[in-house]
């Protein structure tokens, strides 16, 4: 199957695609590879108040742009000391629109410990959700989501991931997500979970033709 990813995050492509053709026999396409170029429209795309909602307008955009049925997610962080907070928002949670990449990731991430200061450890519990979609240009065909549970450090720690995977804590085993290597966060993640979900079902989907929506699935 040929699908088209709908990301220009480069770390979550990467991460993406070593989980997906790893669970899946498909031939993964980047925008770049299918030479989308950027409009101004992709940054108000995720208006919406649910992951599931924001990941299929992603994947129902890309797909009306390309004609290639288009893989995308939408996930985000839900702090339980902070209401819930950065949740949907998680992307632009500094309020900084004049950054990308890595230089974003570190504002919300001093924004973030900077907002659960004193907060005790026993509180400082946290969630990630992921959604992914799956789309045509006619229709939304699939969405999976997966959660994992954590907690937030103090510091950043660890060098690999992005976002906030050098504060999401993995209590069970005392390291964040940036201090396990890819493989392992693989198999732990939020997103890990939501990919294979979709995996488990894109083979139906074939048979179907990527014509009949099927139930979401939760994990």
């Amino acid at each position: 199957m040929r699908l088209l990813l709908g990301t220009r995050n480069a770390a979550k492509a990467r991460e993406i695609a070593r989980i997906l053709t790893a669970a899946a026999d498909i031939e993964l396409l980047s925008l770049d590879d299918v030479e989308l170029p950027y409009t101004p429209d992709e940054e108000r795309i995720e208006a919406f108040e649910t992951f599931r909602e924001s990941a299929a307008a992603k994947a129902r955009y890309y797909a009306e742009r390309t004609g290639i049925p288009t893989i995308a997610d939408d996930s985000g962080l839900a702090v339980d000391a902070l209401g819930g907070r950065p949740g949907v928002h998680s992307k632009r949670f500094s309020g900084r629109t004049d950054l990308e990449g890595e230089a974003l990731d570190r504002e919300n991430n001093r924004l973030l410990l900077q907002e659960l200061e004193g907060v005790p450890p026993a509180r400082r519990t946290a969630h990630f959700t992921c959604a992914v979609a799956l789309a045509t240009r006619e229709r939304t065909i699939l969405t999976t989501i997966g959660t994992c549970a954590g907690a937030i450090a103090t510091e950043p720690r660890g060098t690999h991931g992005f976002g906030y995977d050098p504060l999401f804590l993995l209590p069970d085993i005392g390291v964040t997500f940036a201090e396990v290597a890819p493989d392992e966060k693989n198999r732990r993640s939020h997103r890990a979970r939501a990919l294979h979900a979709l995996a488990a079902q894109l083979s139906e989907l074939v048979h179907q033709g990527l014509t009949k929506q099927t139930t979401p699935a939760i994990l």
